[in-house]
């Protein structure tokens, strides 16, 4: 990996912002962004969660943010129900990654069901839990008939 260079003139990402105010409102630990590199490809970021692993054991919080679906144009704002397109994504994703398969998951546009529509842009799905980790499910809600707030915890 290259070298990290410090932006001082920009603040927090809402996607790092959000869930932080929400888990600490007092904004009492220090927090390092990085941020999604768009020219890179899912095995990239995948290996960035590989090298900052060692930090857990050190005590260090890894918050990663996204979107288990995220296709804005397609948002419903009077569904009742989740479009059958974005279940299947996300039935797929969560089986994926409670059983290891990490390996599909970096390849989720060629692997997963409706990938595209689910996602068009990667900068929203990409992660980084890194290798030996254990996917485990803590929350599942779905808004507006697309929009997956699938949750994972990293072990």
């Amino acid at each position: 990996f290259k070298r990290v260079h410090l932006d001082k003139k920009r603040g927090l990402d809402h996607g790092a912002w959000v869930p932080l105010m929400l888990m600490y409102p007092e904004a009492d630990i220090p927090v390092c962004q990085l941020s999604i590199q768009l020219r890179k490809d899912a095995k990239h970021h995948y290996n960035i969660g590989r090298a900052l692993a060692p930090l857990k054991e050190e005590g260090v919080l890894i918050v990663g943010s996204g979107s288990a679906t995220h296709n804005l144009r397609d948002l419903d704002f009077d569904a009742k129900e989740v479009t059958p397109w974005a279940a299947e994504f996300d039935t797929w994703l969560e089986q994926s990654l409670v059983n290891g398969r990490y390996e599909d998951v970096n390849d989720y546009e060629k692997k997963a069901p409706h990938a595209k529509r689910a996602h068009p842009w990667p900068d929203h799905f990409y992660g980084a839990s890194g290798d030996n980790s254990k996917a485990e499910l803590i929350h599942r809600s779905w808004g507006l008939g697309t929009l997956s707030y699938a949750s994972y915890k990293f072990t």
